[in-house]
């Protein structure tokens, strides 16, 4: 009898950010969650990290909003980014390993920034530990056609899976590792049964695919529209375009030299 991965050991992670572009935000909170299952009839064991950073830059209102994370407050209780990241990093490389996947909504957004800031702060790039499973790229190549939003609230409520504390990390980490659960026995065949390894290189054909027709829609918007809001279209298709093959750590579409500016 094959046995899915998902019964096994994963790892989860989730970063709140102090906005959007994982190249160039910065990091204010994180949490590693491991989920370590036990004998058959008992809960699994679930061992939780989180940090709070001091990210070195103003949290705008908006993300403080969403997450709940002064600058003020990352002031007083959080710890240098720099020592963050590094131990953040250092838990990854313990506990995600070829064989204990690590699961992540819209992992290429927490991934890159990681990696960003390993580089910013340590001139070292982020390790990929072993197989990734991110339930929003699967869902997004098992269900193409739904016409929903696919935030992590929206993908838990279609999939009927709790989401604890929502836009906090440890809440975010927990609900990535449940809806990667949940797909891999919903789609035992093209999820759950599957080699997490083999996965994980589906997963980026997949992220490919869908980034690339995402950029072909932005181009098709371009066309019915001019001025700067075309260029806009335009570029911003580009930069999609330029990311697509480097799935889960997106290159700076924007090159080294603007990141060395903007740090």
């Amino acid at each position: 009898m094959t046995v899915s991965w998902a019964d096994g050991p994963v790892v989860a992670l989730d970063l709140e950010t102090t906005s959007t572009d994982p190249r160039r935000d910065r990091l204010v909170t994180a949490s590693v969650v491991t989920i370590t299952p036990g004998p058959p009839g008992t809960r699994p064991e679930v061992a939780t990290r989180t940090w709070l950073a001091d990210p070195g830059v103003e949290i705008p209102a908006d993300a403080t909003a969403i997450h709940g994370i002064s600058t003020e407050r990352a002031r007083r209780d959080g710890r240098p980014a720099a020592e963050v990241v590094a131990e953040v990093a250092a838990e990854l490389s313990r506990v995600w390993t070829p064989t204990t996947p690590l699961c992540a909504f819209n992992a290429a957004f927490d991934l890159t920034m990681l990696d960003a800031e390993l580089r910013r702060h340590h001139g070292r790039g982020l390790p990929l530990g072993g197989p990734v499973v991110d339930p929003w790229c699967v869902d997004r190549h098992v269900d193409p056609h739904r016409r929903a939003k696919r935030t992590l609230g929206a993908v838990c409520e279609h999939y009927r899976v709790r989401l604890d504390d929502a836009h906090t990390s440890t809440g975010d980490a927990l609900a990535a590792a449940r809806l990667a659960w949940r797909l891999a026995k919903v789609y035992p065949d093209e999820v759950g049964l599957v080699d997490p390894s083999v996965l994980h290189d589906r997963q980026a054909v997949w992220f490919r695919e869908g980034e690339l027709a995402y950029a072909d829609g932005l181009e098709r918007r371009a066309t019915r529209t001019s001025g700067a809001t075309a260029d806009r279209l335009r570029a911003r298709a580009g930069e999609v375009r330029s990311c697509a093959r480097s799935w889960p750590v997106l290159p700076d579409p924007r090159g080294a030299d603007e990141e060395r500016r903007a740090q």
